[in-house]
């Protein structure tokens, strides 16, 4: 049985998306118990002194100055039915997976002050694949809060959530799995709550999701200078070390890489290629430095203790913090965005050149038959709708926001929704990819005697395993949803 092992760090985005898609079990390592009971005895000590706790001796919010006595957990529980104002479509199963999931690492790190009792219902929650109905609407990236309570009500025996691919009510998917409500004590209900954990979450597999993308983008670009006759020696390494911009060098060597072999090294190219095919590196190498500086954000959240208050145990204090405010990942997955978009544009440019005029050697609209055939053209429009949709959600959204809670909550950050629409441009980004795939296999189809390199060659037999030439006018879009799902579904 595969499992991730909770250590309190050393967490990826890789492991987010193992527990997410394939199930993998989550255990807690040797000094996890450890860790969680010494934050929890100095978070009890700091309420017996009499201190002032947020979340557990004070309301939320604006009702920050309002005293609370409770000793049994009711409070908590009043806290988590009270913050369950989401609304909108339910996260899909592997979404709410790396949620949980991401909440587990976060508690792991022993900030919260979490009962081990409760932390441990979680884990068993994860494990045993009861899934709670999570809305999606609801967070400004000043913690998940309002999300992250229908975890916290699936735990109490509230809401609903799904168990063997049936929706029931949280309390018969927890009978059916074994499991029992779980009993907070002063905080608990807040330490589930108070995090980033469902931006972390989806924005793990976002990333995983495009890093996957990203690669077949590559193989596509390759397969394009093949079918364009493009000039191989843009690629060279002497060249991207005259200016060493971020991946430059590393993302056209993977494309030389790609092309070694191929016929283009041997034949006469164009002294200079489209800018699309000519700067491609530097369009690479953008996109690559953006998502590494992604994933480095989103692994500093998964191995964070963002708790507030936190409890530092080391000191023996339990202090307010604004460690759930996520301004560098909104802006991370805005800068993603971005470059995502710029990677389409150019795709979308070397698809216009593929399947336009004559003037690449290529029959026109990439025909074989000529004539009144409508080749590839008719899927131009598509190419500039997706590129279109591409370009509206790549707008940023990280400034609009309003205060709330009588102005307490006076900034956010859009996390959450900064994510999810990468997310979908990411979607969208596949459809396009195949798109410029299916032309470029279409245009090497149209040079019989051209050699391609050993890995477009690959490329091109992947495309041809489930689209065959164009021959005579059929439905494009048919083929496009088929090599779509295909590298979907396909691991790099």
């Amino acid at each position: 049985m595969n499992t991730v092992v909770l250590k309190g760090s050393g967490i990826t985005v890789a492991d987010i998306a193992a527990i997410a898609r394939k199930d993998w079990v989550v255990k807690a390592g040797p000094d996890i118990s450890v860790k969680l009971t010494r934050a929890r005895a100095v978070l009890d000590q700091a309420a017996a002194s009499g201190q002032q706790i947020y979340g557990l001796n004070t309301g939320l919010g604006a009702n920050l100055k309002t005293s609370v006595t409770d000793s049994t957990g009711v409070f908590q529980q009043q806290l988590v039915r009270g913050r369950g104002a989401g609304i909108g479509p339910s996260l899909p199963r592997d979404v709410t997976r790396a949620v949980m999931a991401a909440r587990l690492f976060m508690l792991a790190v022993g900030g919260s002050g979490i009962s081990p009792a409760v932390f441990d219902d979680l884990l068993a929650l994860l494990n045993n694949k009861v899934h709670p109905i999570v809305p999606s609407i609801g967070s400004i990236g000043a913690g998940d809060l309002v999300l992250l309570s229908a975890i916290a009500r699936t735990m109490i025996g509230e809401g609903q959530a799904e168990y063997q691919g049936e929706v029931l009510t949280s309390a018969e998917a927890l009978s059916k799995a074994g499991l029992l409500p779980s009993r907070l004590g002063p905080k608990d209900g807040l330490s589930l709550l108070n995090a980033s954990a469902v931006s972390a979450g989806q924005a793990a597999l976002a990333l995983v999701d495009a890093g996957a993308v990203f690669e077949w983008q590559r193989q596509a670009v390759a397969l394009s200078f093949e079918g364009l006759g493009g000039n191989p020696l843009i690629l060279i390494p002497a060249i991207q070390q005259a200016r060493p911009a971020a991946g430059q060098e590393a993302e056209a060597a993977k494309l030389l890489a790609r092309l070694q072999g191929s016929m283009l090294f041997e034949a006469k190219t164009a002294l200079q290629d489209p800018l699309s095919l000519r700067c491609v590196a530097s369009i690479h190498g953008a996109l690559s430095q953006t998502l590494a500086a992604a994933i480095e954000a989103v692994e500093i959240e998964l191995n964070s203790a963002a708790d507030n208050p936190l409890v530092i145990v080391d000191e023996g204090r339990v202090l307010s913090t604004g460690n759930f405010h996520t301004p560098s990942l909104a802006l991370a997955f805005e800068t993603l965005g971005l470059a995502v978009a710029q990677t389409g544009l150019a795709s979308a440019a070397r698809f216009i050149q593929l399947t336009g005029s004559s003037r690449n050697g290529l029959p026109r609209y990439l025909s074989p038959v000529g004539g009144a055939s409508a080749g590839f053209v008719p899927l131009q429009k598509t190419v500039t709708a997706l590129i279109g949709a591409i370009r509206h959600k790549a707008n940023p959204v990280t400034l609009d926001f309003l205060p709330v809670s009588e102005g307490v909550e006076d900034h956010a950050t859009q996390t959450l929704l900064a994510i999810t629409k990468c997310a979908e441009m990411i979607d969208l980004w596949r459809q396009l990819v195949a798109c410029e795939m299916l032309a470029a296999a279409q245009a090497v189809d149209l040079r019989p005697e051209h050699r391609c390199g050993e890995g477009t060659l690959q490329t091109y037999r992947l495309v041809r395993s489930v689209v065959p030439k164009l021959e005579e006018d059929r439905s494009l879009g048919d083929d496009v949803l088929l090599l779509a799902e295909l590298l979907e579904s396909l691991e790099i």
